[in-house]
């Protein structure tokens, strides 16, 4: 029994490390065509600007049948992931990820946004997501805000469906009964419309805000988060937002002729009042 049980542990061990170098492959928008076969076809092809399609149905964590205009509701913006609960390593290590850096955002899920899982496995039920749920809503830890993570499992039609929508290609894998896929957060807008796509397993918290802070076009965020935008742009080399020139230069100006204005207000009022004083005696 054990020398049965131990080549499929090994090849499960190599499947999951292969996984792991996807991540580093699949920095940026990519789709695998060189490699080990179960990996070809793998990656994302970007369709940011898209509308992913509501009315694709699911059952939530509680075994409810939805669909996803129930997330998309114009109010706040989402993020989104596709993973599935027992992937042995890789979602585990984006979801836990993504805890991290949400956990070092001041906002908190379920108010200034939500976030939607749901998994690429169609035998997947609702008592597994469940317990995901449960899982790194607890790491997440903070009270209240469970309900605004939202797990989902569907049927193999409006799993691929979705998938295409988004870009997120992935294969099943026979000989280990798991899929090859890579990690990826996309971020949605209140609407649904893809704005943004962030890879890996780590997060920066910084990016994750501003990044929704873009897609909720004015919905979430502070003054000065709408400020930062304008002098800083998203490097897709970098997957994270850097200066833009021109921006900085916009609001160097801008604060120039406030800086200007303000310093020379007082002159401008004492010359005026002098001129008042000089014509008045004429008057008289």
């Amino acid at each position: 029994m054990l020398s049965s049980f131990l080549p499929f542990r090994i090849l499960r061990l190599l499947f999951a490390t292969f996984c792991a170098g996807l991540i580093a492959h699949c920095a940026c928008a990519e789709v695998i065509t060189e490699g080990p076969k179960d990996m070809i076809g793998v990656g994302v092809d970007e369709k940011r600007g898209d509308t992913i399609p509501l009315d694709l149905a699911f059952r939530d964590h509680h075994g409810r049948p939805v669909t996803l205009a129930k997330y998309f509701h114009g109010e706040r913006p989402v993020l989104l992931s596709l993973n599935y609960s027992d992937c042995p390593m890789l979602c585990q290590r984006q979801l836990t990820g993504l805890v991290t850096a949400l956990q070092e955002m001041p906002w908190d899920m379920g108010d200034e946004y939500d976030v939607v899982t749901i998994s690429i496995d169609p035998r997947e039920q609702p008592a597994r997501a469940k317990l995901t749920h449960k899982r790194y809503t607890q790491d997440y830890a903070r009270p209240g805000t469970a309900d605004g993570w939202h797990f989902l499992v569907g049927d193999s039609e409006d799993i691929e469906a979705l998938a295409d929508a988004v870009g997120f290609r992935y294969n099943f894998v026979e000989e280990t009964g798991e899929y090859a896929h890579t990690a990826v957060l996309m971020v949605m807008t209140p609407d649904g419309v893809i704005s943004r796509y962030l890879y890996g397993v780590m997060y920066d918290p910084g990016t994750v805000r501003l990044s929704m802070v873009e897609a909720g076009d004015g919905k979430v965020g502070s003054a000065m988060d709408q400020i930062f935008l304008t002098c800083f742009v998203y490097d897709h080399t970098k997957g994270r937002y850097g200066p833009q020139a021109f921006g900085i230069m916009r609001l160097g100006a801008g604060a120039t002729v406030l800086v200007l204005g303000l310093s020379l207000a007082p002159y401008w009022l004492r010359r005026r009042r002098r001129k008042t004083q000089q014509a008045a005696p004429q008057e008289s």
